[in-house]
């Protein structure tokens, strides 16, 4: 029989699960809601809103009148609570108190003067909110090395203080490697710790459990932010394979691996996780 084990920390985090709490309410209530973008990176939790009855918009002009609009964990930039603002429509704002809280050091810094640097993907709608809220006064780095080119086309006679923070999902260990290139002898720098306790759990039990495993299974949206870094962590340690549910197990090779490791990313259900471990057991039995 093969091993399974779930890490101790795999699935839901707080913000998430905030969030759709929230939809889930309005829904319950009857309201006629919009979520701005997918809630999570989640299909199966998606497709199960859309059917009791959730829009999903990508505009604030879509927004019909009077339709609640809610702001999903991400967070948004200050222009669209504004567009939101003009437009009158009620708000369910389920930013993630974590991020708010890097919304309010960027927005604080830029009011005094600060530059502001930003780990993360640019792309990623987390790091457009953050964006929004730098007043154009920011810079996004993704590594060590493009972090290393921003000082060295700094010019030395640069007044500015340097406030530094990263996405909720960075990768640990590539902030800390980010951290040691700081030139901080030569420029004013405060750095913030933003990165989310429940995204540093969640790797540093994913990569223990990898560790003692043949390969690990990674639960989560193919397009999430957080479940493709736990794919990361985990591939340093053993095979890993990174699926969105169970119906994908039938395309992996684990007729080898004796010891199974499973983990999920922020926005991945207890149900979905579950089911993945049911039908590896079933598959083992025949």
């Amino acid at each position: 029989m093969k091993k399974i084990e779930i890490a101790k920390t795999a699935g839901f985090c707080y913000g998430v699960n905030r969030a759709i709490n929230k939809v889930d309410k309005a829904l319950t209530e009857g309201k006629s809601v919009a979520t701005l973008g997918s809630i999570i990176h989640n299909t199966d939790v998606v497709n199960d809103m859309q059917k009791r009855g959730a829009r999903i918009i990508h505009q604030v002009s879509e927004l019909r009148p009077e339709e609640y609009v809610v702001i999903r964990s991400h967070g948004v930039g200050k222009n669209v609570y504004d567009e939101i603002h003009a437009l009158g429509n009620p708000v369910i704002d389920a930013t993630c108190p974590f991020v708010k809280r890097i919304h309010d050091i960027v927005a604080k810094e830029t009011a005094k003067g600060s530059f502001i640097l930003i780990a993360g993907d640019e792309q990623h709608p987390e790091v457009q909110g953050i964006i929004g809220h730098c007043e154009q006064n920011y810079f996004v780095f993704r590594d060590k090395f493009m972090l290393k080119d921003f000082f060295q086309n700094l010019e030395k006679n640069f007044e500015k203080t340097l406030a530094i923070v990263a996405q909720t999902t960075y990768n640990n260990i590539l902030w800390g490697e980010c951290l040691k290139v700081l030139p901080e002898e030569s420029f004013k720098i405060v750095v913030y710790q933003t990165i989310c306790s429940a995204t540093e759990e969640r790797q540093s039990a994913a990569a223990e459990l990898a560790s003692q495993s043949d390969c690990m299974i990674v639960i989560g949206g193919k397009h999430s932010s957080n479940t493709v870094k736990l794919y990361d962590v985990c591939s340093k340690y053993c095979k890993a394979y990174h699926i969105e549910n169970a119906d994908e197990l039938t395309n992996l090779d684990l007729l080898n691996a004796e010891s199974i490791g499973i983990t999920a990313g922020a926005s991945t259900p207890a149900y979905i996780i579950k089911d993945v471990v049911r039908k590896i057991s079933e598959n083992d039995k025949k």
